[in-house]
């Protein structure tokens, strides 16, 4: 059997080169001999630059923050971008997994892993970082008869935790007093689901579901409440498999009004009982 001492270890590892200078496009220009006719020639300073690298450069000369659980759709300017994106992705991947130390060329469950991952977070465990927000219709609520009571409404969830990559998986409870305008039931759904799927904590995530509901309703009372499991607590660390979540964030009369916050919570066990979690 072949054995490997430590010198024979080092002399296997490669050196590593210094990085190369960056390269002053302007004063190329300055310097290049004169040439009749490309006065007005102009040198893409992004041209051969990951695009990745492009748009973080962006966000952060307009001074936009890009945490893991913010928005940034208004960066990506089409679906080839977003494609680009998760081909760099996909070479991203390939690095992380050839440090693994996983032979992805041979291993025929380990071929195009890195592919699967790059979309994986690009379209569906982080698309609301990358999609604009959903398109919620509202309807006017300001006739004689307009509803005044309250609304809650059950939607699963799919998120993910952002310290550690592990899945989230809960229910949150919206409630809601009508204001001059309604949306659809399914959008309440639709605005969670795109504010979870993400990287978040469940405290953020609580706000950031009772922000966005007020701004599409336009309502000041807004109470938003989540359950859900952390695969963090599951599949690592403590390993507690019966381990449950609970936050609440209650604004307006949900917070001021004990009545009112009394109705949500006994809205809250009434949906329980009819589908348990």
């Amino acid at each position: 059997m072949t054995t490997f001492t430590t010198e024979d270890r080092k002399n296997a590892v490669k050196k590593i080169t210094p990085a190369t200078e960056v390269v002053d496009h302007a004063q190329i220009v300055r310097e290049a001999p004169y040439h009749p006719g490309y006065e007005d020639a102009v040198v893409d300073p992004d041209e051969g630059r990951p695009l990745s690298q492009v748009i973080r450069d962006s966000m952060r000369a307009s001074g936009k923050r890009f945490w893991a659980g913010d928005n940034i759709s208004e960066f990506i300017e089409s679906d080839q971008e977003r494609e680009q994106l998760i081909d760099e992705a996909t070479e991203a991947f390939e690095t992380v997994l050839d440090t693994l130390l996983i032979d992805r060329k041979t291993d025929p469950n380990s071929r195009g892993t890195a592919r699967r991952l790059a979309k994986m977070y690009y379209n569906e465990i982080m698309a609301g970082r990358y999609e604009p927000a959903p398109d919620a219709t509202a309807f006017p609520n300001d006739s004689e008869d307009r509803y005044e009571g309250m609304l809650v409404v059950r939607s699963e969830l799919r998120s993910m935790c952002s310290h550690h990559h592990q899945p989230v998986n809960g229910v949150a409870y919206i409630g809601i007093i009508a204001a001059n305008k309604l949306i659809g039931l399914s959008k309440y759904t639709r605005i969670a689901q795109w504010c979870a799927r993400r990287g978040t904590l469940q405290e953020e995530l609580c706000n950031d579901i009772a922000r966005e509901i007020s701004r599409a309703t336009d309502s000041e009372n807004i109470g938003v409440y989540i359950q859900a499991t952390h695969g963090c607590c599951e599949n690592r660390g403590i390993m507690a498999h019966s381990s449950l979540t609970q936050t609440t964030v209650l604004r307006g009369a949900f917070k001021t009004d004990p009545a009112t916050k009394k109705e949500f919570m006994d809205n809250i066990k009434l949906q329980q009982e009819f589908a348990p979690r």
